[in-house]
């Protein structure tokens, strides 16, 4: 079972708590936090996923914040990740198959839990298309 992990800040944790329920069948879910809804800070939290979805190469990761801006500009920080704050299923299929993304972001303020769901299964189900894009993509992971 392939591994996914999954992490958001206070403004998500119930959005990302339905997410993990929804996906628990299909994956081996890591849930890497946060545990509550007491407040914590987004960038703790996204740099925690981007480290763990880096060093497991074959791994996909979640991130959920309030906006799903600030969790992207975290999980980018760290090499080889390629994070992308979608807000449909559009930018849910082009992220993997343009930019190989291997973390989708949301905005719990932003998208309900079934659009939250339903992109994360247009992502999960897209395959990158290489070709054209590879190069770009290693000039991301550069």
């Amino acid at each position: 079972m392939k591994t996914l992990f999954i992490a958001s800040d206070h403004a998500a944790f119930d959005e990302k708590a339905q997410i993990m329920d929804y996906l628990q069948d299909r994956f081996d879910i890591i849930d890497l936090g946060t545990n509550s809804k007491e407040s914590v800070h987004y960038s703790s939290y996204g740099l925690k996923l981007a480290k763990e979805v880096a060093s497991h190469k074959e791994s996909l990761g979640i991130a959920i914040c309030g906006s799903g801006i600030g969790i992207s500009m975290a999980v980018n920080r760290i090499k080889t990740i390629r994070g992308a704050l979608c807000r449909d299923e559009a930018d849910a299929k082009i992220c993997k198959e343009h930019n190989n993304a291997n973390i989708i972001c949301f905005g719990s303020r932003r998208n309900t839990v079934s659009e939250m769901k339903a992109m994360t299964d247009v992502w999960l189900e897209a395959q990158f298309e290489g070709a054209r894009h590879q190069k770009r993509v290693e000039l991301l992971d550069e």
